[in-house]
């Protein structure tokens, strides 16, 4: 993403707030079904709007991502590890 945000500030290229109509647009886009790379396509015809897109999707993976962590962890404290659980199946069965 830092390599991104360097490309448009370096090309003096306009970085895109989370505001931004455009941004709003492509997280929208996120909500559509069947998705694929056309679905970007009128995001990807210049340089400024490619970097900007892709700063967009890198934002929602990073945001995905941390909710994931979040379960995981919510998961893990709720019923441990692997090797607890493991331990508490193998005692079940005794």
């Amino acid at each position: 993403m830092l390599d991104y945000e360097d490309y448009l500030r370096q090309h003096k290229f306009k970085v895109w707030s989370k505001e931004e109509l455009k941004a709003r647009e492509v997280r929208a886009l996120a909500y559509k079904s069947n998705k694929s790379h056309e679905t970007y396509k009128s995001y990807l015809q210049n340089p400024e709007d490619f970097a900007n897109t892709l700063v967009c999707l890198i934002h929602q993976a990073n945001y995905l991502l941390d909710q994931q962590m979040k379960a995981l962890e919510q998961a893990f404290l709720k019923e441990g590890g692997f090797t607890e659980r493991l331990y508490n199946m193998r005692k079940q069965n005794r």
